[in-house]
């Protein structure tokens, strides 16, 4: 019997209600929520995730300011756009869309952030918090968080749970690991390091896979029981996406899976407004 998919754009919808009524709220005491996104170049995916933002931005109620840069841009320049925006009390969340052009550090860019205002979670300010434990005080990078919000409200149990994660990058798994802790779960941290993958992934109730290689996890490297939360994408040949587990082998052994597209990366944007909402309270305006 194949798996139960976990879906996002339901639980998107959901939280996306909760945030139009904060919205509101922030509005009738006279804060008006808005997000500054700032893109440098003409990344292809880049733009598109950010028109994404200014659509989900204007459904909610959210002013999405966009500050396109041509990719000669100094990166002086764009670290004087960033102190503009973190001194301006009008912006609430500053967004830098990643990847910057080549001349542009990257590291130094995100720094540059007020943590306060930096609503993908990026800054170390932020990434301190969450490794210490501390997540009321920090912004969380959206894709970890998606994840969370995908089980929790999908009604999968943490708490005491084995969990495999399969990737230890920067963006998702790192951040993902503390998230994990957190919530009492039992954590394997696996990658391209890892001797035995296979063995190691299905001895996990839970299998979070974010390495970012199409295809890494199939089918009979899982086992019968298990959910298993794909955060990949990757491109493919066609202009479609795919994730990291291979989703028609694995569909077939699991208890539970995530689609890509249409599962972690359906809630991106979405929690990324969330976020702007917790900076305004971080900020003391709420």
């Amino acid at each position: 019997m194949p798996a139960e998919q976990i879906k996002g754009m339901p639980i998107a919808n959901k939280i996306r209600e909760e945030i139009t009524v904060e919205v509101e709220k922030s509005k009738a005491r006279g804060t008006n929520p808005k997000l500054a996104v700032v893109l440098v170049g003409d990344d292809e995916a880049s733009v598109v995730y950010a028109r994404s933002k200014e659509k989900v931005g204007d459904k909610l109620g959210i002013q999405v300011e966009l500050h396109v840069k041509p990719a000669s841009t100094p990166e002086d320049e764009v670290l004087k756009l960033i102190d503009r925006l973190n001194a301006d009390d009008d912006v609430h969340g500053i967004l830098v869309e990643l990847p910057l052009p080549k001349g542009i550090g990257k590291e130094k860019v995100m720094a540059r952030l007020d943590p306060l205002k930096d609503v993908d979670g990026v800054h170390p300010v932020n990434r301190g918090y969450l490794l210490g434990g501390q997540e009321h005080l920090a912004l969380i990078p959206a894709t970890p968080l998606a994840c969370i919000e995908l089980m929790e409200r999908a009604g999968v149990e943490l708490r005491g749970k084995k969990v495999t994660l399969v990737g230890r990058g920067d963006t998702v798994g790192r951040p993902l690991a503390s998230l994990l802790i957190k919530r009492d779960a039992t954590i394997t941290v696996c990658h391209t390091k890892t001797v035995d993958l296979p063995s190691v992934v299905r001895t996990g109730e839970i299998v979070v896979v974010a390495a970012g290689k199409a295809g890494l996890v199939t089918g009979n490297m899982l086992s019968p029981g298990q959910v298993v939360i794909d955060a990949g994408i990757n491109a493919k040949e066609d202009g479609g996406i795919t994730g990291d587990v291979d989703f028609e082998s694995a569909v077939n052994v699991v208890k539970a899976i995530t689609p890509v597209p249409g599962g972690v990366g359906s809630l991106t944007t979405t929690i990324i407004m969330n976020n702007l909402l917790k900076a305004i309270k971080l900020q003391g305006k709420a």
